[in-house]
């Protein structure tokens, strides 16, 4: 028995065997055997409690210094854990209910909030008032006066759980509150009685402090008030743009109509308008806009449908309501009206990044809240820009001789390179007359003023043509018209872009491609410098791209943009390279807050080098290229140096001229819009008498009449490259069978760079004759014999391929 109970205390791991009893004396090997057994369990049980003894002492003398994971694990135990995380639920319901218990509703009131509104004062640079802009449009009407369709889409459009809701949605307060912590600005969420409590009782600045006011105000409203009062003031006191607060001025506004006469359709848009009433408004909105708010639109009245709130068969057969013209609001005549609202949309675009509010809450933060705007506007040279496009364009447009005079619109920008400022701005005849404003509009295509963009992208890349060759402003290229365009593998890519007149140039420089606008040269050279390059570069300089595909017809400059778009791309070219955001804003003061603005000039976006040697290549447009007449032989210059660019699409809906001296940058366009609703673009052929309304007439024109009164005549462009016709002769291949020559584009050693430039003559010479006094005005025909060609696109036309 004893050797068994052993085996099974050894079994047990060692624990401590029952002792056996003696039956008698036992032998000397018994007690022997007994003595192993029982005396060995003992020591091993000792010996054990010694160590725990040993190693509580030594745990209680090293303090920290014990066991670390078992100090852990006592210290997070799930109970520990569970019992805090109920400590501070019930902490912060205490505090909720603190704070339910403190905050009243505000006994405010739509009329005294009216009365508090404030108009806005613009002034100019120098502190002179331009405009006081901000006459409160605000008509209450009753709740029964709105029909119950109507109603219905702006639940739909933003709160569909209105009717069962308790006022508040805690999942989307949770999340604004952790956003506003966070900086991460408004994610929406918020309820119908929500919004109307801050617009109602509260602002609309977003802090921690007034979410949870506006949390605990709406849950104690939802309470007080029923969900027809709530709705009522929620639609009276929104602001939907053009000046209007509540439905009936909204209705106003945009259909000229009560808000009673409403249709489910114009209910629906004017739901739509409030998530961005100036974005959305139809008669200013870019192509995005109208698409955003089409697609709300559609949202709202398939919402409906989905509650039961509109049969489906009523739906499906209606269509988006164009609301009309805007009508003229006081302090707006003139040019102020196209000021005030670029003014009041950088400063939207500037609250909403600083705290984080949405479009619509920016609006309504900006309209009528007595803020003093100050502008950079310089009162001398808006008054010189309004007096050059009277002059040079409005004047000669007689609609009466010619219907399609009344179709030409105008827009042009003036911004300093060095800091940014938009100092003159035109947006069109007048703002009561064109609420689009020409200068930001982005709806036309800025054509060839587009081609520095591909040259910068060539340099800034180091971009090589086919047969391995850098391209640069001596680089030859085929000028042949409708010449089809090749990918670095030989292969058609499907795009053969006719020149201007269908001329053919045969083999020309990039620098002479860019005086002529040589469409076929600067396709092929977007596709050697990579298109998705190309758009790259056009982003970083200020484009527009984020819905441009990167295909070659964008070298034609097929893409959107406006005035303001190309004032601040060639302002960051005049800035050699680095990045011009054009700002309307000098200073923005609120009571006794001013709001921080930020810098307009940014980080370099391409190289100097490449920045400095597309200007120039530019100065060879004006002094021996499609601006030449205009702006080159104007009398009014006084020796001010220039580069810039003519565009003209296409089809001759728009033309331009985008410019500039070392001082100052000025981007003149001219749009063909049909003079009757909807207006869509219309072609510009025989306004003003011209055939065709090009870039280098009055575009031009325009810039020439505005800038050489404006501009320091002592002012040179300070420029770090050894090529273009600022620093040396413009060399061009003439494809005759008798040699003749072209003349150096500006004298070419007049212009100081940083580097001094090259005298030598071009590394690729296309030809051997020195220049002479006259240049070349007749067009190449043939291609030269002999000419060393050193771009593959001039290669002979291979076995089965057309050139």
């Amino acid at each position: 028995m004893g050797r068994a109970e052993e085996r099974r205390a050894r079994q047990r791991g060692g624990r401590r065997a029952a002792p056996r009893r003696s039956s008698g004396t036992p032998s000397n090997t018994g007690a022997a055997e007994s003595t192993t057994v029982i005396g060995a369990p003992s020591a091993a049980v000792g010996g054990r409690a010694a160590a725990r003894r040993a190693a509580k002492s030594a745990g209680k003398g090293a303090g920290s210094g014990g066991d670390g994971k078992g100090r852990i694990r006592r210290l997070f135990t799930w109970k520990k854990i569970l019992g805090t995380f109920l400590g501070f639920c019930l902490l912060g319901i205490g505090a909720f209910i603190a704070l339910y218990l403190y905050v009243d509703v505000p006994t405010d009131n739509a009329a005294a909030r009216a009365a508090q509104r404030q108009s806005n004062v613009y002034k100019y640079s120098n502190g002179a008032t331009l405009a006081r802009d901000g006459t409160v449009n605000r008509e209450i009407v009753d709740l029964s006066k709105v029909p119950k369709e109507v109603q219905y889409t702006f639940v739909a459009a933003e709160n569909k759980s209105f009717y069962k809701d308790n006022g508040i949605d805690l999942k989307g307060t949770a999340r604004g509150l952790l956003n506003t912590v966070m900086g991460k600005g408004a994610q929406g969420g918020s309820t119908i009685t929500q919004q109307y409590v801050k617009n109602y009782y509260l602002s609309q600045e977003q802090t921690v402090s007034r979410k949870l006011r506006e949390m605990v105000i709406s849950l104690k409203v939802d309470r007080q008030m029923s969900k027809d009062e709530i709705l009522a003031g929620y639609i009276n006191t929104s602001y939907y743009g053009r000046g209007a607060y509540g439905i009936q001025a909204a209705a106003q506004a945009y259909y000229r109509v009560d808000a009673e006469r409403l249709s489910v359709a114009q209910g629906a848009y004017l739901a739509a308008l409030l998530q961005a009433p100036s974005q959305y408004d139809w008669q200013a909105a870019s192509d995005t806009g109208k698409r955003l708010v089409t697609n709300r639109w559609n949202y709202v009245l398939d919402n409906m449908v989905e509650e039961g709130w509109l049969p489906k068969a009523e739906r499906q057969d209606m269509t988006f309501p164009k609301p009309e013209e805007p009508k003229p609001a006081a302090g707006r005549e003139g040019q102020k009206g196209y000021l005030i609202e670029l003014a009041n949309r950088q400063l939207e675009d500037q609250l909403m990044k600083e705290q984080g509010l949405t479009r619509s809450q920016a609006e309504a933060a900006v309209v009528d809240q007595g803020w003093t705007i100050t502008l950079n506007i310089d009162k001398k040279k808006q008054a010189e820009l309004e007096k050059a496009v009277k002059a040079q364009l409005t004047s000669k447009l007689d609609k009466k001789k010619r219907p399609v005079d009344a179709d030409i619109q105008a827009g042009a920008v003036s911004v300093d390179p060095k800091t940014g400022k938009v100092v003159a701005l035109y947006g069109g005849v007048d703002y009561f007359k064109h609420y689009t404003s020409n200068a930001t509009r982005t709806d036309y295509q800025p054509a060839s003023t587009f081609k520095p963009v591909i040259l910068a992208a060539a340099l800034e890349e180091n971009a090589e043509t086919r047969s391995g060759k850098p391209i640069t402003a001596n680089t030859i290229y085929d000028g042949t018209s409708k010449r089809q365009v090749v990918d670095s593998n030989g292969n058609k890519v499907g795009f053969a872009p006719e020149n201007e007149d269908d001329e053919d140039y045969g083999p020309i420089t990039v620098q002479t491609a860019m005086n002529k606008s040589v469409n076929s040269v600067f396709a092929q050279m977007g596709v050697d410098v990579g298109m998705k390059n190309v758009m790259d570069v056009a982003a970083k300089l200020g484009m527009d791209t984020s819905d441009e595909q990167a295909v070659p017809a964008q070298t034609l400059g097929t893409m959107g943009a406006s005035p303001l778009q190309m004032a601040g791309v060639y302002a960051t070219l005049d800035n050699h390279g680095k990045k011009v955001t054009p700002s309307i804003l000098k200073k923005a003061e609120h009571n006794s807050r001013r709001v921080e603005l930020p810098n307009p000039v940014g980080e370099e976006v391409v190289s100097r080098e490449a920045a400095d040697s597309v200007t120039s290549v530019l100065t060879g447009v004006v002094s021996d290229g499609t601006a030449r007449k205009a702006v080159a032989d104007n009398p009014k210059r006084d020796g001010q140096k220039v580069a810039g660019k003519t565009g003209t699409s296409d089809d001759n809906k728009s033309a331009w001229f985008t410019g500039y001296t070392p001082d100052l940058v000025t981007s003149v366009g001219l749009f063909g819009e049909d003079d009757k609703a909807p207006h869509p673009q219309v072609k510009m052929y025989g306004a003003g008498g011209e055939d065709r309304v090009n870039g280098g007439g009055f575009p031009a024109q325009i810039w020439a009449a505005y800038m050489f009164g404006v501009t320091d005549t002592d002012a040179r462009f300070d420029l770090n490259t050894d090529q273009g016709a600022a620093v040396q002769p413009t060399w061009t291949p003439t494809p005759s069978q008798t040699p003749t020559t072209q003349e150096p584009t500006e004298e070419p050693t007049t212009q100081k760079p940083t580097e001094t430039p090259t005298t030598q003559e071009p590394t690729e010479t296309p030809t051997t004759e020195e220049p002479t006094e006259e240049p070349t005005t007749e067009p190449p025909t043939t291609a030269p014999t002999g000419e060393p060609t050193d771009d593959v696109t001039l290669d002979p036309v291979r076995p089965g391929e057309d050139q």
